[in-house]
Formats: structure tokens, sequence, C-alpha cells
């Protein structure tokens, strides 16, 4: 290997048994969990991604992240080649190599996490054993935790969930009986920020977020643990939590401004928080978020949107496009549902909305092409052929590298619908 508006009170759980969600299985069209290390990277900021993998997986990172000009990424690639394929080295021993080596010269590292990737000569390395080796060889220096990005088990945004599974066994137990709350989910630092200072600003006395900006920093977790769901992929971390005892609270995603007043208001519900000082702490947030898409809902309105799966976003981003500004949905497609995680976000869709599960991608081309939606949210590789059939088209991906999620943003949320409009406009002028 060489290393290279309206204030709502939360409603009670629904079901979606109203809606018919139809599975489609077939070729898709997604990245792998290896790019979740691209956000992850930039959160973490004393942890290290390495993969284990061939010379494609890093390329796909390289490409994915950018030229990293003014200082040196925390992610590389043990790659595989032509000596381990040919049993001339011991892989693991090629591992415990290039581990010592990065972390040498990589004082900064506190925590090192080895990647998976579908390689069969990877699939057959057990990479958590090798990570329980390689963390009492380096603690307590550097701990060295796996999960798997392979794309065989995971598509784009699960790498950060099983990134957050695997370091819930890590989070220390709770040392006192006060309920807490926990926000899970990478958010942008200025994000995260403003949030905070909601919760706090309402009453709620403690608030930790996970990840954590540094891993000597973890959050402690324990049956006195609320949490809430930043991110709608992360179904496999809030088991991981609820195994430990932590509670879920339910509530729409915090996109716009609907999801992010019901996302708090499911926070001062838990801890006794009256709706009317949710008012007054958001009251001049929620405001600002209304101006702001005021200037984008008149392009917007009444424009249909088709969703190809990508993210686990699009029912969120369904719901605010349709609630907030007016536009029609086509189809809503989403890599996997869950029905519990996704309970309220289903019951404020309209009726009759085309829900898939999966994909069948020349299926979903097919019916994309008849209905010859205003604009479609799709990955890279069908963007470029769509745009060719005349059709405007939003990158998914910009969606999770933006910092989305609030009132401050709901603006820029939005912006990232209509601006593709305006372009195919100003070219057809």
């Amino acid at each position: 290997m060489s290393p290279v508006i309206p204030l709502r009170s939360v409603p009670a759980q629904s079901g979606c048994a109203d809606l018919e969600v139809r599975t489609e299985r077939g070729q898709r069209e997604v990245f792998c969990g290896l790019t979740g290390i691209i956000w992850l990277h930039r959160k973490i900021q004393d942890a290290f991604f390495l993969v284990v993998g061939s010379r494609t997986c890093a390329h796909l990172i390289q490409s994915a992240a950018g030229v990293m000009i003014f200082a040196e990424p925390r992610f590389g690639t043990a790659i595989i080649d032509e000596r381990d394929l040919a049993g001339l080295a011991d892989a693991n021993e090629e591992l415990d190599r290039v581990v010592s080596e990065l972390l040498a010269r990589r004082s900064d590292i506190k925590l090192l996490f080895l990647v998976g990737s579908c390689p069969s000569e990877v699939i057959k390395l057990d990479l958590s054993r090798a990570a329980l080796r390689l963390s009492k060889m380096h603690t307590p220096r550097t701990r060295v935790l796996s999960y798997s990005g392979s794309g065989i088990e995971t598509t784009f945004t699960q790498g950060e969930d099983a990134c957050l599974a695997a370091m819930v066994p890590e989070l220390p137990a709770e040392t006192t009986t006060d309920a807490h709350l926990m926000v899970v989910g990478t958010l942008a630092d200025v994000v995260e920020d403003q949030l905070k200072k909601l919760l706090l600003a309402m009453g709620i006395p403690r608030v930790d977020f996970f990840p954590p900006r540094n891993s000597t920093s973890m959050p402690a977790v324990g049956k006195n643990t609320r949490f809430l769901l930043a991110q709608p992929f992360l179904a496999d971390t809030a088991r991981a939590l609820e195994s430990r005892g932590a509670q879920h609270l339910q509530a729409l995603f915090p996109l716009g401004i609907e999801g992010t007043t019901q996302w708090l208001m499911a926070a001062a519900q838990a801890f006794g928080i009256s709706p009317q000082r949710v008012d007054e702490v958001t009251q001049g947030p929620r405001q600002r978020a209304a101006q702001a898409l005021s200037r984008h809902r008149a392009l917007l309105q009444d424009r249909s949107v088709f969703f190809f799966p990508d993210s686990q976003l699009e029912i969120p981003l369904a719901r605010f496009l349709h609630r907030e500004l007016g536009m029609q949905l086509t189809e809503v497609g989403t890599p996997y549902l869950h029905r519990q995680h996704m309970a309220d976000e289903l019951a404020d869709l309209p009726q009759g909305v085309t829900l898939v599960e999966g994909q069948h991608v020349e299926n979903q081309l097919d019916r994309c092409l008849t209905l010859n939606p205003d604009l479609v949210v799709c990955g890279l590789g069908l963007a470029n052929p769509l745009e060719a059939q005349g059709i405007t088209t939003k990158w998914a991906i910009e969606l999770v590298f933006t910092p989305i999620q609030g009132y401050e943003q709901a603006g820029d949320l939005a912006g990232l619908f209509s601006r593709p409009l305006d372009r195919r406009m100003k070219l057809v002028a």
C-alpha cells in the first residue's frame, strides 16, 4: 500500500399510509459513501480519514474535494497496488506501516478513521480488527476507528451515517441526571452557532453537537439525552444513540421557516418551554427568512420539480419547495425512506404526489422526459444528458455541500433552485 413562518405546535407523529410509495430496484446513479469524507474532514478538525482502496477511490475523493492549495487535507488513500495483489506483502502489515508513517508525519491527528471501500481485496480485510490493533499501538495519542464507505454497502450521504455510528460507542457516559439536548448531524460551523444561540435563548440549559468540532470534546450520552436529527440520513446513528438510552425527538428537519420552527418547537416541548417563548426568540429570524424567500417565490411559484434519488434530503426539500415556495411536485425519489424519521415530512406533502424509494434509472428517466418538469434535481451523472434534452437541472450534491439549515440560510436554499431557472430564462432570451 502507498499513502497517497407561522409558529405551529409540533404535530403528533402521523403515518404515511395515505401516501403511496413506489419501490424500484434497478440500476442506480449515485455516489458511494466515501464522498461523506469531504464534509466530515472539515468538521472534525483533528481527525484524519484514511481510505483503504484503489486508485479509483483516490481519484474520486480528490475530484470531489477539489485541489487543496493552502492547507494539507486531512484525508488520503492507502492504495492497494500490484505488490499487494500479487500476495508479496501482508496487507495488515502494510496498513500498520502506512498508519505509522502517517502519524509520524502528522502530529495533529487525534482521531484516525480507516474507511473501507468496495474492491474485493479491501473487503477481505477486517478493518474493525485492524482499528482495534492500531488503537492499542497509538493510544493515548491517537484513537483509531473504522467504518465502511463502500459503494456496495453505502450511497452518498450514508458515509456520514456509518462514520457517526462508529463514533457512538466512543461517546462518554453521562455523569449528571440533568436532561440535555444533542443535535446530531454534520452542520457548517456558522449554522451550528446560529442554532445553538437560538436553543440557548429559548431556555434549553445545555446543547451539544455531534459530531463535535474536535474529537477530544465528545458529548456525553445516556438516558437523559434528548436528540434532534439535523440530517435525514442518520438512521444507524439514531439507532446507536437509542441503544445508549438517548431519546429521539421527532420533528421536521430544519429546512426553511416551517421546518426550522417545528424543529426548534420539538426541542422546546421536550424541555417544557412554552410556544410563546419560542415565538419571541425566533420572531426576528423568521421575519428575515420570510423576506429572503419572497425574492425567490416569484420565480418558483407554480413551477414543477422532479427529484431523482441521491442524498435522502429529497423529501424535506420537496416539502419546503411545495409549502413555502409554491412549487408543484411531479415525482420525489429518494434512495431510502425511513418512515418513522420522515413521518412528519410525509404528512406535509400534498396528496397524490408520486413517491419513489430506490431507483431504476432508465425507467425514471423515461418518466422525467414524459413529464418535462421545469426543474430536475439530480446527480452529476444525469445533469448534462438532461440539459442536452432542454431540461433545467440542479446538482443534488450542492445541497449537501452548501449550508442550508436554519432561518438565516432559507434564502440561500431557495436560491439554489431559483438560479438554474433564472439562468435558463436568460439563455433563452
